[in-house]
């Protein structure tokens, strides 16, 4: 009879743990750090704007943070990023804060602590450097993220307590997978 019941409860129990985690605690004394990548590109030229479905996914931005309030958002001097935060900005009546792509991540992410030990920041930035943007607020292994890779949401919660928690979503259209090589 426990056998039987074991089972079921440890299911249960693990699907309860998995609901409680999939959202990070947020108190006034939390500092959030929320941070993807720009969206879709039109080409591969220095500078580009979005096509369609990368302004299609800086909507999908805004519509997934919904009424968040945001305290400071951060791209780099490329229209691309600026353009991926654009919608969620406007929708907040906040400015975008440019800083440059090559900016070492460590010093973005220090500076970016400093700046803000509370509320919620929202970054965009390349795929070479959203990983070690990631890494240094969170100080822990960040997944490399590939050149077709769009949909990665990373939030990184400070409490009070100093400890970095990592959250790992996606957001808008499934990022789809590259086309095989023959």
């Amino acid at each position: 009879m426990r056998r039987r019941l074991f089972a079921p409860i440890a299911v249960l129990a693990c699907m309860l743990l998995a609901a409680c985690a999939s959202r990070l605690p947020v108190t006034a004394d939390t500092a959030t750090f929320i941070v993807v990548r720009h969206a879709e590109k039109v080409d591969a030229s220095h500078d580009p704007d979005l096509s369609a479905a990368g302004h299609a996914r800086a909507r999908a931005l805004a519509e997934r943070l919904g009424d968040l309030p945001l305290a400071a958002a951060y791209a780099t001097e490329f229209k691309r990023t600026g353009q991926t935060l654009s919608p969620t900005a406007q929708a907040r009546g906040l400015a975008i804060t440019a800083y440059a792509a090559g900016e070492p991540a460590a010093a973005l992410a220090a500076r970016l602590r400093a700046a803000h030990p509370r509320g919620t920041v929202l970054v965009a930035g390349h795929s070479n450097t959203v990983p070690a943007i990631v890494a240094a607020l969170c100080g822990c292994a960040v997944a490399p993220m590939p050149d077709h890779e769009y949909d990665r949401l990373s939030t990184i919660r400070i409490g009070a307590d100093g400890q970095p928690r990592l959250l790992v979503e996606r957001y808008g259209a499934a990022t789809p997978a590259p086309a095989a090589t023959p």
